[in-house]
């Protein structure tokens, strides 16, 4: 039985989803892709507070998708592909639905992770599924220290 092909894209805002995705790929053994913005995201940026704030008018535009400075990665070498990010208004940042629109994903079992605050991840478990309805979107995780363990059992399903 050949061992599961992973790859772990995140896109890091403060660097706390960057940690939880090199933990996933150690404890799987996946290949790392990080999103990134073409236009890097400033303190500015991210104030939710600010109705005019680059992040909030992003995501009150459910068809923004901000451009991701790389090429995006050949998914077809993998058959399970982890997807991390803070949570912005109760789903994945826009500059996700970029990344999960740009590659093939198609049969792929896709599991989404998050880090940040408590307003937890089955919005963007649901908004994901119908972005990518050719994939199969699992469960995800919100991360909190150490999810080695976690990784490793939905790379077993």
């Amino acid at each position: 039985d050949m061992a599961k092909r992973v790859l772990v894209a995140f896109f890091s805002a403060s660097g706390v989803t960057r940690r939880a995705a090199q933990c996933i790929a150690n404890a799987t053994g996946g290949d790392l892709y990080e999103i990134v913005p073409e236009t890097p995201y400033s303190a500015r940026d991210l104030d939710w507070t600010d109705k005019n704030s680059r992040s909030t008018v992003e995501m009150n535009d459910p068809d923004c998708r901000p451009a991701i400075a790389s090429p995006l990665p050949d998914t077809a070498a993998y058959d399970i592909v982890f997807v991390g990010f803070p949570v912005w208004w109760y789903v994945e940042p826009r500059v996700i639905d970029t990344f999960l629109q740009g590659c093939d994903l198609a049969g792929k079992t896709i599991v989404p992770f998050a880090t940040s605050g408590g307003s937890g991840i089955s919005g963007a478990e649901r908004r994901m599924a119908e972005l990518v309805p050719a994939a199969e979107v699992k469960r995800g995780k919100l991360v909190r220290g150490d999810c080695s363990d976690w990784a490793i059992s939905a790379v077993r399903g």
